[in-house]
């Protein structure tokens, strides 16, 4: 059983945008007020709650105004953060929301209480909610959940859950070529470098579009608040930020696929991309760049084809080794873009490090 979301544009009514509103705040206050009583309660017994949204409809009758599954589904993300920081200690604990985090909720398919026909989703509460449906849904794909969500330009969009059964062949060793192995290896600027000598060439639209968005942010700036004109500006610049990340996706998408259908095996190096716009002061560049967002998409990709994706440790020198002899070099600088070794070998530092990256992960996969 595999799943898979598809998201579509969607265009509510005044009436829905309000209800919308509505459960997007109650699902964050149950949230906040679930948590809440669940640290007092843990600082008074030293035991776990195990509170539910049911129990505050009583004292908060507006609860009972929106979908109770979303409700639910925000005990369910609250119950996984904790597992997540009690067994894990990967997230830390988990923290209130505010109202300029992402504005979303989850509803659940209950007794065909959710449906998409004709160009119009049906969602409980709401109704009919015209949808802009830029593609078919596949026959056997059974609909689980739909996540209504708004972002900063005011834009509404549907994240349809589907499961289907797949039969995925996975590849076997043996079969795998030696040219159908990929090494990757991040590039600040190109996005990344791979170990047959191309690069992505990531066209950065962040930094296309930056002499335009600070124009619109001066303008911005310059609105007074609360008035209609600084509402109009604001939508301006959040338009602005949702075309660039648009561009980002589409790019990542097509790449991601390309690099799928060409090979079986692609190695990956794991790296903390906010350690490294901290540390670097490359905060813009890897932040414009998504490197992270891009191998999500090619791994779930290359999963969904049996093909595989290796991550290599973080701490494996790649771009110290040398891809021809092997030697070590105890010091290389950033500055430093090619490679230079005593037997000769003279290359682009990021290509010898996407075919170390490339030999390593071939080691992992056989080893």
């Amino acid at each position: 059983m595999m799943n898979t979301a598809y998201q579509f544009r969607i265009y509510p009514t005044n009436g829905q945008k309000e209800l919308m509103a509505k459960t997007f705040g109650c699902v964050r206050f149950i949230y906040n007020r679930m948590l809440s009583d669940r640290i007092e309660y843990y600082e008074k017994t030293k035991k776990q709650l195990n509170n539910t949204p049911a129990q505050y409809k009583d004292e908060f009758p507006f609860l009972k105004e929106v979908d109770s599954l979303a409700l639910a589904n925000a005990q369910v993300n609250l119950n996984k953060a904790y597992s997540s920081f009690f067994r894990q200690k990967e997230n830390g604990f988990p923290g209130f929301k505010n109202k300029k985090s992402h504005q979303s909720y989850t509803t659940n398919l209950v007794n065909n209480n959710i449906s998409l026909c004709d160009g119009f989703l049906r969602l409980p509460k709401l109704g009919s909610i015209k949808i802009r449906q830029h593609r078919d849904i596949p026959e056997g794909y059974r609909l689980k959940s739909v996540t209504v969500s708004r972002n900063a330009a005011s834009e509404y969009h549907a994240s349809i859950l589907y499961e289907q059964e797949e039969e995925i062949k996975e590849i076997k060793l043996e079969e795998i070529k030696e040219d159908r192995i990929l090494g990757i290896d991040f590039s600040m600027k190109e996005l990344a470098v791979f170990s047959d000598g191309k690069s992505a060439g990531y066209p950065g639209y962040y930094r296309k579009s930056k002499e335009q968005l600070a124009r619109e942010q001066r303008r911005l700036s310059k609105c007074r608040k609360g008035s209609r004109n600084r509402e109009k500006q604001r939508l301006k610049v959040a338009k602005l930020h949702e075309k660039v990340s648009r561009q980002r996706k589409d790019f990542q998408h097509k790449l991601s696929r390309q690099i799928t259908n060409d090979y079986e095996v692609v190695c990956v190096e794991t790296l903390s991309m906010k350690g490294m716009s901290q540390a670097l002061n490359y905060g813009k560049s890897v932040h414009d760049n998504g490197f992270g967002m891009f191998v999500s998409f090619l791994e779930y990709k290359l999963k969904r084809e049996g093909k595989k994706l290796i991550r290599v440790d973080r701490w494996y020198a790649s771009s110290k080794t040398c891809s021809r002899c092997g030697r070590v070099k105890k010091e290389l600088h950033l500055s430093e873009r090619i490679y230079q070794c005593e037997c000769g070998n003279r290359m682009d530092r990021d290509v010898n490090a996407a075919i170390n990256i490339r030999e390593e992960g071939k080691r992992l996969l056989t080893g």
